[in-house]
């Protein structure tokens, strides 16, 4: 989780400013695009690591394949790609306008990490130090961090997240009809319209066929060990990480099966 945190908040925003100041002097050298690129695939990479990580939590989950990882990957990296373009170009045009665009919206996601109550660090400032970093995660792309269905959250934020990448394309528009290197947008923006396109379809396939579905429990041990109580054949555990996955994993039927808050245990 903490790879992840460090990813997000150091990759991203420098790679939204890279892509930025490329786009405003419309030239690029070579290895400023190829660390473009290997900035994407390593945020995309740090997504794919972090559910892994989420699953091995849990034992009754077998370990993400190598057809699911590819899905995965896929579908965070090409949802992530127009976000940050339209971050960049707004960010292109009015450079000083976009930390007050970040600001707002991150305060409104703040909000909305807030009003969903969660509780997955020992104090309140080290609690609201893990929502004001989701908050900036959920900016960019999807961080699941409440128990329930997740359809309905999952939907609300990615049509919060199209409808201002929209209205910053938009806004773009409105003020340049072509790129400073004297490329149409009829190159630009297409292939950020067809990245999300292809990207949504893969989230949803592998939500459809790929996401894990069955409850949350541990694997029973055949033998001696069966005869011991729960409490007394645990693993040693992380709290806050076996929490995380719970919710990651949660599904609709195990609203009504799930532990009590405070209850929950998963192995390392």
């Amino acid at each position: 989780m903490l790879r992840l945190f460090e990813t997000f908040l150091e990759t991203t925003p420098q790679l939204t400013l890279v892509l930025a100041i490329v786009l405003q002097s419309g030239r690029a050298e070579y290895y400023q695009w190829v660390g473009i690129c290997t900035s994407f695939v390593g945020i995309s990479w740090a997504l794919l690591d972090y559910h892994r990580a989420l699953r091995a939590c849990l034992p009754s989950k077998p370990r993400l394949g190598l057809g699911s990882s590819v899905i995965y990957f896929l579908w965070n990296l090409l949802l992530l790609w127009p976000r940050v373009l339209a971050v960049a170009l707004f960010s292109a045009l009015f450079p000083r306008y976009v930390a007050l665009h970040f600001l707002g919206l991150w305060l409104v996601l703040l909000l909305w990490v807030w009003l969903q109550g969660t509780d997955f660090m020992p104090g309140p400032c080290s609690e609201w130090l893990y929502r004001a970093t989701v908050a900036t995660i959920l900016y960019f792309s999807w961080f699941n961090v409440a128990e329930g269905r997740t359809r309905g959250r999952a939907t609300i934020h990615l049509a919060f997240l199209l409808s201002d990448s929209i209205l910053l394309v938009a806004t773009w528009l409105t003020h340049s009809t072509w790129l400073p290197s004297g490329n149409s947008l009829q190159l630009w923006l297409p292939v950020g319209g067809v990245c999300f396109l292809v990207g949504l379809a893969l989230r949803l396939a592998y939500y459809r066929w790929l996401h894990p579905s069955c409850r949350w429990e541990p694997d029973q041990v055949d033998g001696a060990r069966s005869l011991l109580t729960l409490e007394e054949s645990q693993l040693p555990h992380n709290r806050r990480v076996a929490q995380l996955a719970r919710t990651f994993f949660l599904t609709a039927k195990d609203e009504v099966a799930s532990p009590v808050k405070g209850e929950v245990n998963g192995v390392l």
